[in-house]
């Protein structure tokens, strides 16, 4: 379905910090005193400025469609704000941001896409294009309790400029038709051995039983980090970004694991056990691969297990899908690649927010977005209309309708569960709230990134376009155009374009 950019206008305002911190009677304008004696008139009191803040949000969308306005118009009520979403497909939303950062067109309120995507604005946040934010929270009674170690991994020269939306940190692992597994006497991957068996089994032995080869058993897509790659290089014991090899900290990829991973791909795509066009397949078009019934593998998220599961049990009523985060690597160990406590960002351009009494309206507006009404909202709709509560969790009542309605508001919330106060879910099949557990077990496991919090000059400035190198040199191994003197090769151009002095700076960093 083509996804074209919708601008959703809305209709009812938000107040200004001041009012949030003095009204206690919702926001409601403070009366003008009327006479203090007979035959004399009082000097009028000052009032709270209720006037509601109009509010523009450019957020990528990871649904098929922009959702109406019927959330937003419950946001509007209860924050008392004018609200504008500029929602775009998030397969072109790292596109758009650029497009519209170069034209200087950023609205007040930017998110990004993922770590990624703020690595590569760091930049123009040393310019001085975007609001510093840290010293303000202290005045926003609920933006004060997002967690110092998350803050501290988006800070900027001990600075922040941003607002996170939380992640599950170790919430990576497989999704896998269980139906398939059954049907073929398959039990659940417990290493990498048992992972490509499962593969193989689920393109070779007609899993579907429709008597064609017509099945793969892994879906992957063109990202290298939150596709399937970096999940299952991390089982395979790759570092997480950045490892210690020989006393000093080295990239993910001049580690030994990480060719060993390579491998691993090359041999799935050489037998035809994934899609072969991997490095030129979309999101949207990776999860149609498993949701039409043509793979039976995803290696990512565990928590898209249920909107995963909606849609392909619309082309297969009969399907049962199951999660697996378990997979030991070679050496026996378990491990789960560590996210730094954030999916996304948001940051405030100086170019839309012209002063520090505008950038407070915007920070009131998230200050009331992490009030427990206001998160539940935002993550799961209108109570008794998108979700129900039983035993003090939130209960989808229609899995489509809060997809199509409340998800790209969900994706947009910031904070986390315990700092929003937002209700926990009831898990809409099994396999969610398995997925809710095995995403705690995984922390035991969990691989951080040992730079999460350090910058290296040298990698805001070239970065993004040195990652390109290894981005382009590991799918060309997979696809068997470079051997591995070729990779080799990719990784000294890597060095002596700017990466030696990368690992110069992070070390520095490190050893203090």
């Amino acid at each position: 379905m083509k996804r074209n950019f919708v601008s959703i206008p809305l209709g009812i305002l938000l107040v200004s910090s001041f009012a949030l911190a003095a009204c206690s009677d919702g926001g409601k304008a403070t009366p003008a005193a009327t006479t203090a004696a007979a035959g004399t008139t009082a000097a009028p009191k000052a009032t709270a400025d209720t006037t509601p803040a109009s509010i523009t949000i450019m957020a990528p969308l990871n649904t098929a469609q922009t959702p109406p306005d019927t959330i937003i118009k419950e946001l509007e009520k209860l924050t008392n704000t004018k609200l504008t979403y500029q929602f775009f497909p998030a397969d072109t939303y790292e596109e758009k941001l650029n497009t519209t950062f170069a034209t200087g067109a950023l609205p007040q309120v930017t998110y990004l896409k993922n770590q990624a995507t703020f690595i590569q604005m760091k930049s123009a946040i040393r310019d001085g294009q975007f609001w510093e934010i840290g010293p303000l929270l202290k005045d926003f009674p609920n933006l004060s309790k997002l967690k110092s170690t998350t803050n501290d991994n988006t800070k900027v020269d001990g600075k922040l400029y941003t607002l996170y939306r939380g992640v599950d940190i170790a919430r990576q692992g497989l999704i896998y038709r269980k139906d398939w597994a059954d049907k073929l006497g398959l039990k659940p991957p417990s290493n990498m051995d048992e992972l490509y068996a499962m593969a193989k089994a689920f393109t070779e032995q007609d899993p579907d039983g429709n008597g064609k080869k017509d099945t793969i058993g892994l879906t992957d897509r063109n990202d290298l980090i939150y596709g399937a790659f970096k999940t299952a290089a991390t089982w395979l014991g790759v570092p997480n970004n950045w490892g210690v090899k020989d006393g000093k900290l080295q990239p993910e990829f001049m580690f030994p694991e990480y060719v060993k991973s390579m491998d691993y791909f090359k041999k799935l795509r050489d037998e035809g056990l994934m899609n072969k066009d991997f490095a030129a397949t979309s999101k949207t078009d990776q999860q149609k691969l498993f949701t039409n019934g043509t793979a039976g593998m995803y290696i990512g998220a565990m928590t898209d297990v249920s909107s995963l599961n909606k849609d392909l049990v619309k082309n297969v009523p009969t399907a049962v899908v199951d999660v697996h985060s378990m997979v030991a690597g070679p050496d026996g160990k378990f491990a789960a690649w560590a996210l730094p406590g954030y999916a996304n960002v948001v940051l405030f351009p100086k170019s839309a927010i012209k002063n520090e009494a505008e950038l407070r309206k915007v920070l009131a507006f998230f200050d009331k977005m992490m009030t427990p009404e206001v998160a539940n909202l935002a993550n799961w709709g209108i109570k008794d209309v998108n979700y129900s509560v039983i035993d003090g969790k939130a209960k989808k009542l229609d899995e489509e309708k809060w997809t199509r309605e409340v998800k790209p508001f969900t994706d947009a919330a910031i904070g986390d569960e315990d700092t929003s106060g937002r209700l926990l879910g009831i898990p809409t099949i099994p396999a969610q709230g398995k997925a809710d557990e095995q995403k705690i077990a995984n922390l035991k496991f969990a691989v951080q990134d040992p730079v999460a919090a350090l910058d290296s000059k040298t990698n805001l400035e070239k970065g993004v376009q040195l990652q390109d190198v290894i981005k382009d040199a590991t799918n060309k191994y997979i696809y068997g155009s470079i051997d591995k003197a070729g990779f080799d090769k990719a990784i000294e151009d890597w060095k002596n374009r700017g990466g030696n002095k990368i690992i110069e700076e992070y070390n520095a960093l490190y050893k203090k």
